[in-house]
């Protein structure tokens, strides 16, 4: 072996490595830790960050300091969310895959229609009840917890 290579600059091979990892094109701060995110895509979506800041203990100055969240910007290659402070960011990539913040009624009823459950049906698969479904079918906020289990079921119902 000579130790050398080459490349064929006229081939037509392409490598492909999956889809183009997001980019953030612009982000605004609101209340309740959650943030308004713009993707270069076109997509926008407001996530809660409450839950992921609660996590660990780096993000302990983000929790108790409005100030400091409010200072939130994206870093300069559009891959992430930054904060003043040593390692207070969140990747694109990882606010993409998070689930938008609301979850109105209006989505509950359009979840049951897809999933063709009825209330008896919706109240077993997120084991609750029927009254409950029934409300939360009609004006009744839905928790936290109900609106990601019924994500589940969407993103988990046989084609």
């Amino acid at each position: 072996m000579s130790g050398t290579a080459s490349i064929d600059a006229d081939a037509d091979d392409f490598i492909s490595v999956g889809s183009p990892l997001p980019q953030i094109s612009w982000a605004k701060p609101l209340d309740g830790r959650q943030v308004h995110v713009h993707f270069t895509s076109g997509e926008e979506k407001i996530v809660d960050l409450a839950p992921a800041l609660a996590s660990r203990r780096i993000f302990i100055p983000l929790r108790s300091d409005d100030a400091l969240f409010r200072r939130l910007t994206v870093s300069a290659f559009g891959d992430a969310l930054e904060w003043p402070g040593p390692d207070l960011e969140f990747s694109a990539e990882w606010l993409e895959a998070l689930p938008p913040a609301g979850f109105t009624n209006q989505d509950f009823r359009d979840a049951m229609d897809r999933l063709g459950l009825s209330l008896d049906g919706m109240a077993a698969a997120l084991e609750i009840s029927r009254r409950l479904v029934a409300d939360y079918r009609k004006a009744k906020p839905i928790p936290r917890h109900i609106a990601l289990a019924t994500r589940y079921l969407l993103d988990h119902a046989p084609a």
